[in-house]
């Protein structure tokens, strides 16, 4: 009996520290690039938006708690690109309804639909600006940042997703998790302003281009890394909470961030420029509406019952493995 207890409590365990590490960006990833993604807003916005922040920063993980209360959100987050054939990029139509018409939608769904989903939330956001929505405005933008930053994930592009076809399980967590959460300190987030973007559809799927680039050197640094370090110092053991969580230990970590030479924060920044600038030219689009002097947001009684039930269905809800993909 004792030997069954103990044995269950070690898979307990294991099972919690995988869901610790079940999303892209992690928590705190999506939390900090959406926040940092405030500061790079012109005067004519930082104002709503720094009065927000709070709403902005902890609203930037809804989308994976979405997951659970809407059947086809997961497909939002990703896309396996190389599913399309060697040369994706020359097949795949940049507009859904031309997508839809070559491919049918099930076929885009199956293989995510990310790149077109950034557009249809800018467009919803930038209907939010038109009419002046605030409780929309904040929702739409901390979600956009979501999507958008889930597109800079070189992992988030390939059917690949977890390295599970290169016996790399873990490494999707490990770069996009881990990694910041060791590290983002040090990350220099001093980048600019944000600056409207003429045609976003081209934008956007230039991030996917330049995750997809990124890939091979994300799995080929880790297999090299681990082949070389000793496995018995591949892991530890951390406390979270109440909970002792299994984690790649710091000298892995470490040393497979300096193979990577600064990637993830270049990822992270170039996420963080890239949403301050969809929020921009969504403002734009919508005609400039002002809004100076608006303060801290109340979110109406219906939006926070909505809020409250993706919560409430994603801490019921079963762990899902990094990127919202089914197994194969």
């Amino acid at each position: 009996m004792r030997k069954t207890f103990f044995i269950s409590g070690i898979i307990f365990i294991l099972t919690i520290s995988v869901t610790y590490l079940a999303y892209a960006w992690g928590f705190f990833g999506h939390k900090l690039i959406n926040k940092m993604a405030v500061f790079t807003l012109p005067k004519e916005l930082i104002g709503f938006y720094k009065a927000n922040i709070e709403f902005i920063e902890e609203h930037a993980v809804d989308p994976d708690k979405r997951r659970y209360a809407v059947k086809d959100e997961a497909a939002r987050h990703y896309i396996d690109i190389d599913r399309y054939g060697d040369h994706p990029f020359d097949s795949v139509p940049k507009y859904w309804g031309r997508a839809v018409d070559k491919y049918t939608e099930d076929t885009l769904m199956a293989h995510g639909i990310v790149p077109w989903h950034i557009d249809r939330m800018l467009q919803r956001l930038t209907k939010a600006f038109s009419n002046k929505d605030y409780t929309k405005i904040l929702r739409y933008s901390a979600d956009l940042g979501h999507y958008i930053a889930d597109a800079h994930v070189p992992l988030h592009c390939t059917r690949n997703y977890n390295g599970q076809l290169t016996n790399q399980n873990g490494i999707h967590a490990f770069w996009e998790s881990r990694l910041p959460e060791l590290f983002s300190e040090n990350y220099d987030f001093f980048i600019g302003k944000a600056k409207y973007i003429s045609n976003p559809v081209d934008y956007t799927w230039n991030i996917i281009r330049a995750s997809y680039a990124a890939k091979d050197s994300v799995l080929l640094f880790e297999r090299m890394l681990n082949d070389k370090f000793p496995n018995d110092r591949k892991y530890a053991y951390e406390q979270r909470g109440a909970t002792m969580m299994k984690v790649y230990a710091y000298d892995y970590s470490d040393e497979y961030n300096k193979m990577l030479n600064g990637m993830v924060e270049r990822r992270m920044k170039e996420a963080v420029i890239s949403i301050g600038s969809f929020w921009y030219t969504a403002w734009v689009n919508a005609g400039k509406p002002d809004l100076k002097g608006i303060e801290k947001i109340t979110i109406s009684e219906e939006e926070k019952k909505e809020i409250e039930r993706e919560d409430q269905l994603w801490r019921k809800g079963k762990v899902l493995d990094n990127s919202g993909h089914s197994d194969d």
